[in-house]
């Protein structure tokens, strides 16, 4: 019997990139590609879908001739990806969401920040549809982007046919077929999972109270009048598609997940202890950070989105966490400081990265003392692009506190951990509020770009008082693609198979019990520093009789 193999795609923020898996999870090849992003105004994000199209169809082809394999024998393909607003006319051409008004730029990035206002008037409304996302739509989701297009684009607006989450535009542009992943519409555009999968869950009041009542026509045909579980299997690839991905119509295309959750999936089942999954907190970790968590019931936690149904698993509830950045974050802090030129020399002559660098002068710094208390008068607030739970506040910013005169290599480390601490110690706080609604962490599994940065890891262990479990696997995202490709190729019968079959080993990493009592008095620190922020905040509102 020929052997199958399978392809995962994962589209993220600045590229797109591609794995070829065999059935037993491992990974014989990847290739990537950047894609582009137009900054039109501050707090703009856009992209093209053209653009990603190319992007993954080179990487798909590169990532085939590095496995060495039939194109042939490729079984299934999975998409994953950020989730960005993406707009198609009725011939499935772009629609521009700029207000620059060229059609190329027909994404809004999930990052795009141009629907606050819209966001808070939607959560005015108090409607109960709200419950799901926290108590709070936040701007990055897609119901406050349509209404931003609406009320400020309305020539682009009627000139959409089609409004897609971009892992579902992908897979109608390989397949053809319009049936939108229930982790999409679920997560971002406040679809009720638990509804079924033929359009039901789709709130008609809530769309008319908020103004989107329009989108309700035509059986929702412009958001998705048909949905389907992750991993569902939609049809083979087009000719088309075939030709210009290097495969063939053999290639059966898979619903698809956000990149998030496509990690979440690829993680889960990690061993060891890959039993109970609902007490495991998937950290998806790269330009920003997703925390996903699983319960078995649905549990509402203020600030913190979801319960969702369907979204990683069928019949399973996910919340999702976040920081809106995590690794930009850390580049933010390094790119400021004025000593950042030379520890981007020194790693560049030594051959690693800058935070290799910052790792090692740290250890030099602490000497046989510990690293983490080299912050003791450092600390910090990461919120740089607001926080995105438990606050649920878009509107926060970065704070500093300890800062000294000198802005040498010793102070760039310094607040490069306080830094990775602000981020684990943000974590904690979200751990901490889902504890309060029943949900109980006691081991976070890791995934992205961070997850290779041992820093960050320990920080979070240490910070949290759980275990870290480090999956084998170098691409856990793309390997949740894969899972979902295997499901829509036959080749496991379902997720949970799946997971079970291509999760492969970790390792474990355990709190550093002797630091216990320093984290616990700076995330006192943390807490209080949130607390003061939105006081500062507060005191600098103009009052009615100031003087102007």
């Amino acid at each position: 019997m020929q052997m199958k193999y399978l392809i995962g795609v994962d589209v993220g923020t600045g590229s797109a990139r591609a794995g070829v898996f065999d059935g037993a999870g491992n990974m014989l090849a990847t290739a990537s590609h950047d894609i582009k992003t137009w900054t039109p105004r501050p707090d703009f994000a856009e992209q093209s879908s053209d653009d990603i199209w190319r992007m993954v169809c080179a990487s798909v082809q590169g990532a085939v001739q590095g496995a060495g394999i039939d194109p042939a024998n490729i079984a299934g393909i999975g998409f994953d990806a950020t989730c960005s607003l993406v707009a198609i006319d009725g011939d499935c051409d772009p629609v521009t969401l700029s207000p620059d008004g060229h059609d190329e730029q027909n994404i809004i990035l999930w990052a795009d920040h141009r629907a606050i206002g819209q966001a808070s008037d939607i959560d005015a409304t108090g409607h109960a549809r709200l419950q799901a996302s926290g108590g709070t739509i936040s701007p990055e989701m897609e119901i406050p982007k349509l209404l931003w297009l609406k009320q400020n684009l309305p020539d682009s607006w009627a000139r959409t046919a089609r409004f897609f989450d971009l892992p579902d535009w992908l897979t109608f542009r390989a397949s053809g077929v319009d049936t939108r992943s229930l982790c999409s519409t679920v997560c971002k555009w406040t679809y009720q999972g638990e509804n079924g999968t033929d359009g039901s869950g789709w709130d008609t009041g809530f769309l008319e109270q908020i103004g989107l009542g329009e989108l309700a026509g035509d059986g929702f045909a412009r958001i998705g009048g048909q949905l389907a579980a992750p991993g569902t299997a939609l049809g083979p690839l087009t000719q088309d598609a075939a030709n210009e991905l290097g495969l063939t119509t053999a290639t059966k295309v898979a619903a698809s997940m956000i990149d998030a959750h496509a990690g979440a999936l690829g993680t889960f089942g990690v061993a060891p202890d890959g039993g109970d999954i609902t007490r495991r907190l998937a950290l998806i970790a790269g330009t920003s950070a997703c925390h996903i968590s699983l319960a078995q019931t649905a549990p509402f936690v203020p600030g913190v989105w979801g319960p969702y149904f369907g979204a990683v698993l069928p019949d399973i509830w996910a919340n999702e966490a976040g920081q809106s950045m995590a690794g930009a974050a850390i580049d933010t802090v390094i790119d400021r400081h004025a000593a950042a030129g030379l520890a981007r020399k020194t790693a560049s002559d030594t051959g690693v990265s800058i935070y290799d660098v910052l790792d090692q002068h740290l250890l030099q710094m602490a000497e046989d003392g510990e690293v983490c208390e080299l912050t003791a008068d450092r600390h910090m607030l990461a919120d740089f692009h607001g926080n995105r739970a438990p606050l649920a506040d878009p509107a926060r910013r970065g704070v500093t506190w300890g800062q000294g005169a000198v802005a040498d290599i010793d102070d760039l480390a310094i607040d490069y951990l306080a830094c990775l601490q602000s981020l684990a110690y943000g974590t904690r706080h979200i751990i901490e509020v889902m504890a309060e609604q029943g949900i109980s962490v006691d081991t976070i599994v890791v995934s992205g770009g961070l997850a290779r940065n041992q820093a960050y890891l320990v920080a979070h262990g240490d910070a949290t008082g759980c275990d870290i479990l480090i999956p084998d696997q170098p691409e856990p995202v793309l390997a949740g693609s894969a899972m979902m490709a295997a499901v829509g190729a036959a080749v496991y019968p379902d997720l949970t198979g799946a997971m079970a079959g291509m999760s492969g080993a970790g390792t474990r990493l355990s709190p550093n019990e002797k630091t216990a009592s320093f984290h616990n008095r700076k995330y006192k620190v943390f807490r209080k520093m949130q607390d003061d922020f939105a006081t500062y905040r507060t005191m600098m509102q103009p009052k009615t009789g100031d003087l102007i």
